[in-house]
């Protein structure tokens, strides 16, 4: 009995064996036609066996560029796309650059900062005192969602300074929703979505049987 351990290594394992017997064999074909031609056949079977990604622009040079891969780049033939340089299977891929800037109160998000940058350039006056004391909520809230034990307005107030730069602060006759609000709301916004079971249809259309239509 032959064991998959003791048999070639798969080079791209989901075309299978067979595909890969057949590209060894297409490499010892000594005439240059006719072992384009057999290129040809493979390619046009592992099409059949990789019909997933048909709809790619570039499905077609990708199934050439798999046959030159799994021939181990050794398989010269009349190919309509030229063969892919062997040090792209090694080649490390691009370093993804990440965003340098940093987040004061990640509890707070991103966008919050932005907002409160927008709110520096108001003009001192009622709306900007409103939309100042909108934003002190906003953190408030998400404060809660952070930590439900307690949160403190004072140090609130202290994470606008710094978030502002100390631009923005609360006026005196100004105060924040109180910590039992803001819960009670949460509470009230989950309760009012309620996701219907099959018990609970099941127990609409019984009541429905029940009654009489006139």
């Amino acid at each position: 009995m032959e064991y998959n351990s003791q048999r070639e290594h798969l080079i791209i394992p989901e075309y299978g064996r067979n595909i890969q017997k057949m590209v060894n064999y297409a490499k010892t074909i000594e005439d240059r036609e006719k072992r384009t031609e057999a290129a040809k056949f493979i390619v046009n079977v592992m099409a059949s066996i990789n019909q997933q990604n048909r709809d790619a622009g570039d499905y077609k040079q990708t199934l050439w560029d798999h046959l030159f891969i799994i021939s181990q780049f050794e398989l010269d033939v009349d190919s309509p796309y030229p063969m892919p340089a062997k040090e792209t299977l090694t080649r490390k891929p691009d370093k993804v650059e990440y965003s340098d800037n940093k987040i004061r109160f990640r509890h707070y998000g991103k966008n919050i900062e932005a907002i409160i940058k927008k709110a520096i350039e108001y003009e001192d006056g009622p709306e900007k005192d409103a939309l100042i004391h909108a934003i002190a909520n906003h953190l408030k809230k998400s404060y809660l969602n952070w930590n439900r034990e307690s949160v403190d307005d004072v140090a609130i107030e202290k994470h606008l300074e710094i978030l502002s730069d100390g631009k923005l602060s609360l006026s005196e006759d100004q105060t924040l929703t109180s910590t039992s609000d803001i819960l009670a709301r949460n509470k009230t916004k989950k309760k009012k979505f309620v996701p219907r079971s099959k018990d609970n249809n099941s127990k609409r259309r019984r009541d429905n049987y029940g009654k009489k239509s006139y």
